[in-house]
């Protein structure tokens, strides 16, 4: 499989595109990008400043100053997000940056930043990059499109589970259904890069999936699409 291609999966908050995508990486040994990540490295840039979301300004001039990267932790197997060389993963997972990642992402300026760096990103392929606009702004091109979703309801459940174990018992399930019902919206509604599903996208509901099961139909999708380029 000489022949590598550029995969896009985008979907809803907490819908585990992160999981599918570091495990599609591995599997097809491509490089890993998590585009939600920049966004709350961003909007953890901003609070750590004291920029509020609506000093447009403000938040213009900081831009150039950051640089986003990913290194893989190979005894955890997850990426970890840097900014300027700091690892600041546990810092962008709060609910303070869960509460305004979205009104960010609004921000023209700040996807333009974002999605250039996104771009270029993908240009040499054999990349996996997941977010909400990818397979329709970032790469429209994308061999492979996947579309996640999940009942609201079960995203909270396994959010809240994901918070428990890394320590943070300090909100509710309640708080997060709330918290994913209020970016749904914004990220459906919002007028730059709305989210919604390219129109050759594969959608999985992943509501009643297991992890390996969804990671195995992600994987067979990607190496027929693969196969299919090569031939």
């Amino acid at each position: 499989m000489d022949k590598k291609i550029n995969i896009a999966v985008d979907g809803y908050s907490s819908c585990g595109k992160g999981t599918l995508a570091k495990a599609l990486a591995k599997s097809l040994d491509y490089i890993f990008i998590d585009s939600g990540a920049m966004y709350r490295a961003v909007t953890y840039a901003m609070i750590r400043q004291g920029i509020a979301v609506y000093d447009l300004q403000k938040i213009i001039r900081l831009l150039p100053d950051l640089h986003i990267s990913f290194k893989n932790n190979p005894q955890k197997d997850y990426y970890h997000t840097f900014l300027n060389g700091e690892d600041i993963e546990e810092g962008i997972r709060t609910m303070e940056v869960n509460e305004l990642v979205s009104p960010v992402s609004k921000i023209d300026e700040v996807r333009s930043f974002l999605v250039q760096q996104q771009k270029k990103l993908g240009t040499g392929k054999g990349v996996v990059m997941d977010g909400r606009d990818i397979g329709t702004v970032v790469f429209p091109d994308a061999e492979l499109k996947i579309f996640m979703i999940a009942k609201a309801e079960v995203r909270a459940e396994r959010r809240l589970k994901e918070l428990q174990q890394k320590g943070n018992t300090q909100v509710s399930y309640d708080q997060i259904l709330e918290n994913l019902n209020d970016r749904d919206l914004q990220d459906s509604t919002r007028a730059n890069s709305p989210l919604k599903a390219a129109v050759d996208a594969v959608i999985i509901d992943n509501s009643d999936l297991t992890r390996d099961e969804q990671n195995k139909l992600a994987l067979e999708l990607a190496l027929k699409r693969i196969m299919s380029d090569e031939l």
